[in-house]
């Protein structure tokens, strides 16, 4: 609990009434040799409330003393006061530069020193509480965003074993996705993506597909052409994949749940409508689809399938951004030259 009040250079003639105003509310602490403070207060932080110390004290040799708490990283939010005579000239610089939470100036009334000195701790304290808070709230966040990863790679795998393309096809995808992805955060701002909307996209990626774990051998892992019927039966994949992540309510966050079913009905939308299955326009495809669709688009051309051969690279590229593949975005097809070599590398 912190309820310890720490007194520097007890020997100053103001601290005889403050330890008398302080006693009954505080357990106080003297520190006389200013050469171990350090230890002191880095043994004794956790029960630490605040530190008081004589002005004159803490000025000397350049504020070494106020220098010395505040590089302690057991104690560098603990509240400092000063204690003094008279207020200083240039007080509110020396506020902020050594962070000194209050002077507490002679004549001392004893109501009003209780009353600044319990606001000081109740702030630090509230303050103490928020930051735990916080390292809790950051440490569940890690855990939920690890065990989505985790959900989602599981899942993924499944429909590699399931489907014709080789298992490397999602860490693929996921790779061409995090380029892109990242690009597109760094050069067109209107997006609105972030680092951590980037990584959730990222991890999203592996789930495309995984409405093919509906689709009947025969037609999935058929070598030749597709009739115009077992196309549209094809297409179905990206109904049923919704279908089954609905399915899958309450195991994983609401923005993950969100972002892969976006990713799973509209990777097959294109930019000019002419995609499936409801046949989006521009900006009604979710962002999300439209970077996976490209980054699945590549590596299904640069690929062997039983379907077909892979294709070079550069032939690959530029069917792209031709729009032998379909129309994309024009913004992600800027990316995608930017990128061009990443992609290649992959």
């Amino acid at each position: 609990m912190q309820n310890k009040i720490i007194l520097i250079d007890p020997q100053e003639q103001n601290y005889p009434l403050l330890k008398r105003i302080l006693n009954e509310d505080y357990v106080l602490a003297e520190i006389t040799d200013i050469r171990k403070i350090n230890d002191f207060l880095t043994h004794d932080s956790e029960t630490i409330a605040a530190i008081l110390a004589d002005y004159p004290t803490l000025r000397s040799q350049k504020f070494t003393l106020a220098k010395m708490i505040r590089q302690n990283s057991k104690c560098d939010r603990i509240p400092l006061l000063a204690v003094c005579s008279e207020i200083p000239p240039g007080l509110g610089d020396e506020l902020c530069k050594y962070n000194i939470a209050e002077f507490i100036c002679a004549p001392f009334d004893p109501s009003l020193v209780k009353h600044r000195i319990q606001n000081c701790i109740r702030l630090y304290q509230y303050q103490n509480t928020m930051q735990k808070q916080h390292k809790l709230l950051k440490l569940q966040s890690d855990r939920l965003t690890k065990s989505n990863e985790t959900i989602i790679d599981a899942l993924g795998d499944i429909v590699e074993y399931r489907n014709v393309e080789s298992g490397e096809h999602i860490h693929r995808v996921k790779e061409y996705t995090r380029i892109l992805a990242t690009e597109a955060m760094n050069c067109f701002p209107e997006f609105n993506l972030t680092p951590e909307k980037v990584s959730v996209i990222v991890t999203a990626s592996p789930l495309h597909d995984i409405g093919k774990i509906a689709l009947p051998d025969k037609i999935l892992m058929k070598p030749g052409r597709l009739t115009d019927q077992e196309f549209e039966y094809i297409k179905s994949h990206t109904i049923s994949g919704c279908e089954i992540l609905d399915n899958m309510r309450g195991i994983w966050s609401d923005e993950y749940s969100k972002v892969c079913k976006e990713i799973c009905h509209s990777h097959h939308e294109r930019y000019d409508g002419s995609g499936y299955p409801d046949g989006l326009r521009g900006s009604e495809i979710p962002l999300s689809a439209q970077i996976v669709s490209i980054a699945d688009v590549y590596d299904a051309l640069t690929n062997e399938r039983v379907y077909k051969d892979a294709i070079p690279k550069d032939h690959a590229f530029r069917m792209i951004i031709n729009g032998e593949c379909g129309v994309f975005s024009p913004k992600l097809m800027e990316c995608l030259r930017n990128v061009r070599t990443e992609f290649e590398n992959v």
